[in-house]
């Protein structure tokens, strides 16, 4: 048994311009929605705690950033495949097969926008004021409410900014997702998976859509995710420090 989101609700099959930006929407939302929670709690954690080894814990989320996202694939194919320990584990124990179904490619668009949405939801909690959650937590009110009250309304806009940022990374992957996922089922392949299989057909013409598709995507949300992340102006028409 394969574990595949329900990818024809997403987008019709086959290699059309519209079946590419759909299912890279799709996937980029689901891969966003599926680290959102996790994402969250560790910026909170790293912007409010102090702990032992925190240094290696900033460098382990920090690296898919950095590593080429062919190697990210690689190394999600090391873990997940049929021949490897954890994924003849998944296969033989409950029929589960991961890599080369959608929820390949989520998992890797994820991966590699989980960084940008840690980093930049992390730097919205420091810029809480903490004497704010003080004396909520002073008033009576519980640590859940406090976040949910206090600091989550205030770091609004750098939240919103962070989940914007991590969409456009992950509808720009593509060394991950080509490797774990290539062509799904319907063929349906995200932009920049399309963009290379057009490519490599030896006519370069027949990508040009699919890249302006591409730029205006990121374009449109890289824009939008900067433009939340100013600071805003104050009610007197001054700007934040």
């Amino acid at each position: 048994m394969s574990v595949a989101l329900p990818l024809s609700v997403l987008a019709p099959p086959g290699d059309s311009l519209a079946s590419a930006v759909l299912t890279t929407l799709g996937i980029s939302a689901a891969a966003v929605l599926a680290s959102l929670p996790f994402g969250l709690a560790l910026a909170w954690f790293l912007a409010r705690r102090r702990f032992p080894g925190k240094a290696l814990v900033e460098t382990l989320v920090a690296t898919p950033l950095v590593l080429p996202p062919v190697v990210t694939g690689v190394l999600l194919l090391l873990v997940l495949g049929r021949s490897t320990a954890f994924g003849g584990w998944l296969t033989s124990t409950f029929g589960i097969d991961i890599v080369f179904t959608p929820t390949a490619a989520v998992l890797a668009a994820a991966i590699v926008a989980f960084p940008l949405l840690v980093r930049t939801a992390r730097v919205a909690f420091e810029g809480v004021d903490r004497e704010l959650e003080q004396a909520a937590r002073s008033m009576g009110a519980s640590p859940v409410r406090v976040w949910s009250t206090v600091t989550l309304p205030l770091a609004r806009r750098g939240v919103t900014a962070a989940v914007v940022l991590a969409f456009a990374r992950a509808v720009g992957e593509f060394g991950a997702t080509l490797v774990v996922a290539g062509t799904l089922p319907g063929g349906r392949r995200t932009l920049s998976v399309e963009v290379w299989q057009r490519l490599q057909s030896g006519d370069p013409g027949r990508a040009v859509p699919f890249v302006v598709a591409s730029v205006l995507l990121a374009f449109a949300a890289v824009g939008w995710g900067e433009w939340l992340a100013r600071p805003r102006r104050q009610h007197d028409g001054r700007r934040r420090p």
